[in-house]
């Protein structure tokens, strides 16, 4: 029913920039939290950004504050991650969820997922 559709993905080179972009769709998405997750190879799936959907406050894990900026158009239905400043660091699978429970920054927490979509940095 819920379906969240990312693109924007790609390979760029370090200290360059992407914008990331979730679709959403399938419900109205009143009360909820967006977030953005990320997973590099090996690793275990890691918080990026939340966003409250009616209201906007924002929520930046701590391996991306100051470098990467979640926003929303709810007219659109659509939730962004503005990437500058990336690293190899940064390469990784990214996910668009979306949760009505409280533990925004828990994976565990979020009730559909995206498909993921591919970012790579090289330096």
């Amino acid at each position: 029913q819920v379906q969240l559709v990312e693109s924007g993905g790609g390979l760029v080179q370090a200290g360059e920039s992407l914008r990331l972009s979730c679709a959403a769709s399938g419900r109205t998405f009143s009360g909820s939290v967006m977030g953005w997750f990320r997973q590099a190879a090996a690793t275990r799936r890691e918080f990026v950004a939340a966003i409250e959907w009616t209201h906007g406050n924002t929520f930046h894990g701590e391996s991306v504050k100051g470098r990467f900026t979640i926003s929303r158009d709810n007219a659109k239905n659509t939730v962004y991650l503005q990437m500058n400043s990336l690293g190899p660091e940064d390469t990784a699978v990214y996910y668009c969820a979306v949760t009505w429970r409280v533990d925004i920054f828990r994976d565990g927490s979020y009730d559909y997922w995206g498909q993921g979509t591919q970012v790579t940095v090289s330096s």
